[in-house]
């Protein structure tokens, strides 16, 4: 009943300073926004008889159509009322308000205050956006929200000037920020509010907000506007006020384990990685192309050439590859190297780290993921990938050795909960096809907390061989609810080794460049999914840094938006931004 309420008094001050408008000008026409419209109907002036009930495409236009219009009238008039308070010498866009107490403040201060009881000798002054308004005859009841919370603004004609209370009722709309100053009252009804003695237009809204009831449902445009998301649905605030907290309690861990955080080259000479697509970007005066990095890794470690032990970034990633709900074109990663370590090493500190930030953001170490109860109590399962697989499929890739054509058969009698095969096609070793039915079958197993070790060297160019096992690498990925997590790795300090694994790198992306090359010109097309384009070329100065001698040392590279979706129970990674205006239809 209030948004109803709501509702008809702002259609009936919309008619009251559409007619005023009028009769200021009669033979002017209005001025009105260019807008474009979702379809031709929104331009019409006629109304078009209802569509048949089974015409729900043809609905949606119209019902758009006309929201669209409606919004433009809405802004022409709020349009008016900025003329009109700046007619009268009134700024309605302000430069500051001295605030003494936020909304917060005011309800955990005076949340004693009896029904009716009303600490005039107290002076406040707050400011907020409305977020709604009742008007009673001498009464003018508003919602005033700010970052942390919300309280009622109780406004009386006797306690304000006329023309104060003149704009209450014609001038002020839902979605206005302003600031009021006043006392404390609680209301017959309990409500604590402010008895406002004064206020100002802070910020004088243009568009309407959407309706109190139905919300901002619309998921694309929930995303392309995250701030009227934000305005709509004020719990959206919360997944990045969580994020601060997450990415503050994992600086305090690093600094408490002795690291020091140092910030790397966003722009690169060269390409990060032959397995990660990157944006290329040109600069002007170099006349040369740049990369945007796909991991900072490579820099970090040439700190640990330099003499540093301990050091970290917490930085933006760029990879050019698939959006889905786990992944962004642009993620948040933090990366870690300690010289004289290994790999164990890192798993004790990823636990440190996940389970410092659960209790900093939740207090316990039990979380709920979409429905899931997902335990963080330590220690975490740790088991092999070749044990995995075998677990989950009953067959031992140990036993194929190096004969990738049994490997590949075997893969091939393994069902998938889709009944589709297991893409083979760009495996080149038993260690790939081992990988392929790993990330196939068993990572969305993976639902509690899991060390996954021991990759094959094919596909961990920058890990140490194990010390026991050959054919393996001293790496890990941590997964949790079905997701990587981490990736660490004993990592490689022999120059000649890292070499000739970069060659053999290089030399795969070049194979797969030349058969796409072919396969565009036989079909003249050209394939988005797998796009080896780019070229891929060794980094010289890392391998020389590595032949200044990098000591003993492990790294790890933990995804902070993953993480954070976890301890904010965000089913989709584009929760945690705000996406380009450019995206549509994307999943979810």
């Amino acid at each position: 009943m209030e948004a109803l309420r709501a509702w008809r008094a702002s259609s009936n001050l919309l008619g009251f300073a559409a007619s005023r408008a009028a009769k200021a000008a009669p033979a002017a026409r209005p001025l009105r926004p260019h807008v474009r419209c979702c379809s031709p109907a929104a331009a019409s002036t006629t109304k078009p008889p209802p569509p048949p009930p089974q015409d729900r495409r043809r609905r949606s236009a119209s019902s758009s159509s006309s929201s669209t219009s409606d919004r433009e009238s809405i802004r022409a008039i709020r349009l008016k009322k900025v003329e009109e308070l700046r007619g009268k010498g009134y700024e309605p866009y302000a430069y500051k308000w001295d605030r003494t107490h936020t909304t917060k403040e005011l309800q955990d201060g005076y949340t004693h205050l009896e029904n009716g009881e009303v600490c005039a000798d107290v002076a406040v002054s707050i400011a907020g956006r409305i977020v709604a308004r009742r008007a009673f005859g001498k009464l003018v009841f508003m919602t005033v929200r700010d970052d942390s919370g919300t309280i009622q603004l109780y406004c009386e004609k006797d306690s304000l000037t006329e023309e104060q209370f003149e704009q209450l009722k014609t001038i002020i709309d839902i979605g206005d920020i302003i600031g009021a100053n006043g006392s404390i009252k609680k209301t017959e009804k309990g409500e604590l509010s402010v008895y406002v003695k004064n206020f100002e237009i802070l910020t004088k809204s243009l568009l309407p907000l959407p309706d109190k009831y139905h919300g901002l449902t619309d998921v694309d445009k929930r995303y392309r506007q995250r701030y009227v998301d934000m305005i709509a649905n004020p719990e959206v605030a919360d997944v990045f006020r969580t994020r601060a907290k997450v990415v503050s309690e994992i600086r305090k861990t690093m600094e408490s384990f002795g690291f020091i955080e140092v910030e790397t080259p966003v722009l690169q000479g060269a390409a990060g990685g032959a397995e990660a697509r990157p944006f290329i970007t040109h600069h002007n005066s170099l006349q040369r192309d740049l990369y945007l990095r796909i991991a900072t890794e490579l820099h970090l470690k040439r700190m640990l050439v330099g003499g540093l032990e301990k050091v970290y970034e917490i930085g933006r990633i760029f990879r050019n590859e698939g959006i889905s709900t786990r992944h962004n074109p642009e993620f948040t990663t933090i990366e870690m190297y300690e010289a004289y370590s290994d790999y164990e090493s890192m798993m004790n500190l990823a636990e440190e780290i996940v389970t410092r930030c659960a209790m900093a953001t939740h207090g316990k170490l039990r979380v709920d993921y979409q429905g899931t109860e997902i335990s963080l109590e330590r220690p975490w399962r740790r088991e092999t990938m070749h044990s995995l697989v075998k677990e989950a499929t009953g067959i031992d890739f140990n036993s194929f050795g190096e004969d990738l054509e049994s490997a590949k058969n075997a893969a091939r009698g393994i069902k998938t909960e889709s009944n589709e095969n297991i893409s083979l096609q760009a495996c080149s070793s038993v260690g790939h096809v081992l990988n392929e039915v790993f990330e196939t079958v068993v990572e969305s197993s993976l639902v509690q907390p899991t060390f996954v070790l021991d990759y094959p060297v094919e596909i961990s160019p920058l890990a140490k061989p194990h010390r026991r096992y050959a054919g393996l690498t001293e790496r890990f990925e941590l997964f949790i609810c079905g997701r990587e997590i981490g990736n660490a790795f004993s990592e490689l300090t022999d120059p000649i080794d890292q070499r000739g694994r970069f060659e053999n790198q290089i030399k795969q992306h070049n194979a797969k460049r030349a058969a796409m090359t072919k396969e565009v010109k036989s079909t003249e097309g050209k394939h988005e999914e797998d796009d080896f384009s780019y070229e891929v070329t060794l980094d010289e100065d890392f391998l020389t840094s590595l032949e200044y001698g990098m000591p003993p040392a492990s790294g790890m590279g933990l995804g902070i938006d993953r993480l954070v979706m976890l301890l904010t129970n965000s089913a989709s990674i584009r929760d945690l931004f705000f996406p380009r205006n450019d995206e549509r239809a994307l999943p979810r």
